[in-house]
């Protein structure tokens, strides 16, 4: 006579319980956070950086303009006679007037001592701190 133990196998899982679930769920959410955070950052350095390469080729397009015209554009003239052909100059000292990033024109003021472009930043408006700040082509020569 044999002996028949009843062996049992263990159950099988066939699914992950919700409590599983829900701590995968917290732990993407948690990274999903973290990368916004620091993505974000890069995001905005990246746009203070193209802000300043823009205002440094605009200051030289309005230099050029100075030594081929004899002056600095004058504020009614703005920015936008940098794109207009000269005889000189066909096809302009800039091709198109550029947008700071966050699509805002870039305002020009004429002084004794030179000129000044300055972006206002993300909000729009004057002063501001971080990414709402104001970026001034003075900046470039501190």
């Amino acid at each position: 006579m044999s002996c028949d133990y009843d062996q049992r196998t263990p159950p099988r899982r066939s699914a992950f319980s919700l409590v599983e679930l829900i701590v995968v769920m917290v732990i993407l959410g948690m990274l999903a956070g973290l990368v916004a955070v620091r993505t974000r950052g890069y995001l905005v350095n990246s746009r203070k950086n193209a802000v300043k390469t823009e205002i440094a080729t605009i200051l030289k397009s309005l230099e050029t303009f100075r030594i081929d015209q004899g002056r600095y554009p004058t504020e009614d003239e703005g920015l936008q006679i940098l794109s207009q052909p000269t005889d000189t100059w066909p096809e302009g000292f800039l091709t198109k007037v550029p947008r700071d990033p966050w699509k805002n024109p870039y305002l020009y003021f004429v002084s004794d001592d030179g000129c000044e472009v300055i972006s206002l930043g993300a909000d729009g408006r004057e002063g501001g701190e971080g990414e709402d700040g104001d970026f001034s082509s003075e900046m470039l020569t501190e």
